[in-house]
């Protein structure tokens, strides 16, 4: 880990706004790297929306503008150099901002919780497909919805995160940027916002990290699909954690440890979080393992990250002050923390 990080190398990556989507990338695993980058390294990179910006006004149709081939692309990967299998990757969100005024949200053909899909065989019609253009504010940190049907409309606060976060798998497999797993990838989690650590567990030399999804705000279970769809600008610190495995994606904030599960059904990918929770509990506070689960059955929230992708997520999350003196990863969110206050200061 790197135990100081003082005056950071800071590496600005551009991306085309206005790609040919057939060169993008959509898959974790099978990618060459577009950059290195040392632990302790400031990123300030970009991403596009997951439509690449070709759903822009409420008469695009996702089926009638975008290739299905071609959903979610990511930026990156970046190769971390000293990542080894067994590790753990640091990643903590400086900033996220949307980089337009605007934001979009649809309705997909058999898409989303609410509808039959490919895996949930149902034998009525898709839902008519529709589209959402949502005004983002960002002097008032506000993101403006509009009904479709009616004059309706709704202020609702910004929280700009990532849906998507992951390194390539392990075993020397290649996952489409539409799924979340073990490596991370399409866990569309609210609470990957700035501020917050995001570890993952190093499956390939490099760990190959990518991010992408941009919302401006969704709500817990995505349960449309589609969140508030937009491009970001990006500012985080990629870390590293020598020797310490991480099974399953983990987060911590400054109030909140957290853990993750991806699978189906919905209780299995509840079970994994759970499980995750009470083995770091028990780790962090010398418990036995029962100890743990009864500790963790009494104090955590189970927020649902979604219920539409592939498989779905959830998240075990356990308040920090119930056992204040516990440091998890050898003390990395603090030091991020305090690298990005600095960094900020400098803007």
């Amino acid at each position: 880990m790197s135990e100081q990080l003082r005056q950071p190398f800071v590496l600005s990556h551009a991306i085309d706004p206005e790609p040919d989507p057939a060169r993008l990338v959509y898959a974790f695993g099978g990618v060459e790297p577009v950059a290195s980058i040392s632990p302790g390294t400031i990123l300030s990179t970009s991403t596009l929306d997951c439509f690449a910006g070709r759903v822009r006004s409420t008469a695009d149709r996702v089926s009638e503008v975008c290739d299905p081939r071609f959903i979610n692309p990511q930026t990156g990967p970046f190769f971390v150099e000293g990542a080894e299998p067994g590790d753990t990757l640091a990643v903590h969100f400086v900033s996220i901002e949307p980089r337009e005024a605007w934001g979009v949200s649809t309705l997909v053909p058999f898409f989303g919780s609410l509808s039959a899909s490919a895996t949930t065989a149902l034998l009525h019609p898709a839902l008519a497909e529709r589209t959402w253009i949502y005004e983002i504010d960002r002097a008032d940190r506000l993101v403006r919805y509009a009904a479709l049907d009616t004059s309706f409309t709704a202020a609702l606060p910004l929280d700009p995160m990532h849906g998507t976060v992951g390194v390539a798998p392990a075993l020397g497999e290649v996952r489409s940027s539409l799924a979340p797993g073990d490596w991370g990838g399409n866990m569309d989690t609210p609470e990957m916002r700035a501020g917050v650590t995001c570890y993952l567990g190093v499956n390939v030399p490099g760990a190959l990290f990518s991010l992408g999804d941009g919302h401006a705000r969704q709500g817990e279970g995505e349960a449309c699909g589609v969140a508030v769809e937009c491009a970001m600008d990006t500012v985080l610190i990629v870390d590293l954690v020598k020797g310490v495995s991480t099974p399953w994606p983990r987060l911590e904030s400054d109030e909140f440890l957290m853990t993750t599960g991806s699978t189906k059904p919905l209780e299995d990918a509840f079970r994994i979080a759970q499980v995750q929770m009470v083995r770091w509990v028990a780790e962090l506070t010398g418990q036995s393992e029962l100890d743990a689960y009864q500790l963790v059955s009494q104090t955590c929230l189970s927020p649902v990250a979604n219920v539409v992708d592939t498989v779905y997520t959830m998240v075990s999350k356990v308040p920090k002050a119930v056992f204040p003196e516990a440091v998890a990863m050898r003390g990395a969110h603090v030091r991020l923390r305090r690298a990005a206050a600095a960094h900020l200061a400098t803007r």
